[in-house]
């Protein structure tokens, strides 16, 4: 049993406002719109504007998450940014979010585990709060993917867009956090990588010349990996919160490609109106995808008092994680 519970106070999110939608890669690719709504079920995507970093976009989505409480900066204890865009290689990104709100002296950091990164941070700063360390929490998933993306690879550039999305941990009497269920294996990072611009290899001008600072993915094995990987954790998390597939009245995956979410979703006889799905608007946001959807659902009135959700996700490393989630108005 611990101390305290945790429970999500508040929720904010933040799109760009520039939108690219499948008729402007009409232009510039060999696809379609039928082409690309098919494969991934997605129609817009929202991107940055040059001047625009990722810290920006976090500390958008941060001020609307407490422009929706009677909360300021100061009354958050500390701040967690989950990306796989960063401001730059260091400072950590959340370090200028936290400042840029005025909480200068918080702690703060990234977590980098690409589109599992709302997962984990969830997990990391809800044991902060049930631990007693925090009193309150910032999680930020926030992403700028536009600007690693190659605009020519057709396999990748029609999929990734940016936002960010921002909830508030606090304590609270009655415990929202379920269970959890995280994992990883980086037998293959070549999967699913941006191959320079670390310790392994810097970004020199053989390496930018041959686009190697873009994503670079494996789609098929990805595809396999991710279905797989959000049955089985979605499994083992309910399995830890002594639930079933029954008892869920809520799945919201990460929004990676719609045919993932389906597969996924069918397994867990979760029917359409139980999965919240955004794709069509925003496309891959990576660790940014699962706050933009819940703001959204709760924005919609779709989310109860007492729901019982599921967030779960998967992106590199490669890496995977669920949530199990008790809604706490």
């Amino acid at each position: 049993m611990s101390a305290t519970g945790v429970k999500i106070a508040a929720v904010g999110r933040y799109a760009p406002e520039r939108i690219v939608t499948n008729a402007d890669f009409e232009k510039t690719l060999e696809t379609s719109d039928e082409w690309i709504v098919t494969r991934t079920g997605m129609k817009r995507r929202h991107y940055a504007a040059p001047e625009q970093a990722t810290s920006d976009l976090a500390i958008a989505a941060a001020r609307d998450a407490l422009s929706r409480t009677n909360l300021t900066a100061q009354d958050i204890d500390c701040f967690i940014v989950a990306t796989a865009t960063p401001d730059y290689p260091f400072p950590a990104t959340a370090c200028i979010v936290a400042s840029a709100l005025g909480a200068i002296d918080k702690p703060a950091f990234d977590i980098e585990i690409a589109c599992s990164g709302f997962i984990y941070g969830l997990t990391v700063g809800s044991s902060l709060v049930r631990a007693g360390v925090y009193r309150r929490v910032m999680l930020i998933g926030a992403e700028t993917l536009s600007k690693i993306t190659n605009q020519k690879d057709r396999g990748t550039a029609i999929l990734f867009g940016d936002g960010a999305g921002a909830v508030i941990l606090e304590a609270s009497e009655t415990d929202s956090f379920l269970s959890s269920e995280l994992g990883s294996d980086g037998m293959k990072p070549e999967l699913l990588q941006v191959a320079i611009g670390g310790s392994r290899r810097a970004a020199d001008a053989a390496a930018l010349d041959a686009g190697e600072q873009f994503i670079r993915m494996e789609g098929r094995e990805v595809f396999k990996f991710a279905v797989t990987k959000m049955i089985d954790a979605t499994d083992v998390a309910l399995r830890k919160a002594n639930l079933e597939k029954g008892d869920l009245d809520f799945l919201i995956p990460h929004q990676a490609n719609r045919r993932i979410i389906d597969a996924a979703a069918k397994y867990l006889e979760m029917p359409p109106e139980k999965v919240l799905v955004n794709i069509e608007e925003y496309g891959n946001t990576s660790a940014a995808s699962i706050p933009l959807a819940l703001s959204e659902a709760l924005d919609a009135g779709r989310i109860k008092d007492g729901d019982t959700i599921v967030f779960v996700g998967f992106g590199g490393g490669l890496s995977w994680g669920a949530v199990c989630w008790k809604w706490v108005a």
